[in-house]
């Protein structure tokens, strides 16, 4: 499971942009919004970097990973 701490995420609307945007490039992966963290988790077949880009391109930040 990869975990991202995400930046602009604020209500229901952005959880579900952030998901469907993941699942646009994997179907099968599982998602799990944390809206109050700002953390996305994701299990998915997607390397790291291409489900960083697929939350990118749905208008949030991916903030660095910390150790």
């Amino acid at each position: 499971m990869n975990s991202f701490e995400v930046s602009g995420m604020s209500c229901g609307h952005c959880a579900a942009a952030v998901t469907r945007a993941i699942q646009q490039k994997d179907p099968s992966a599982k998602v799990d919004v944390d809206l109050a963290q700002g953390r996305v988790a994701v299990a998915s077949t997607l390397a790291r970097p291409l489900i960083a880009e697929a939350i990118e391109a749905a208008g949030y930040e991916v903030k660095p990973a910390a150790a």
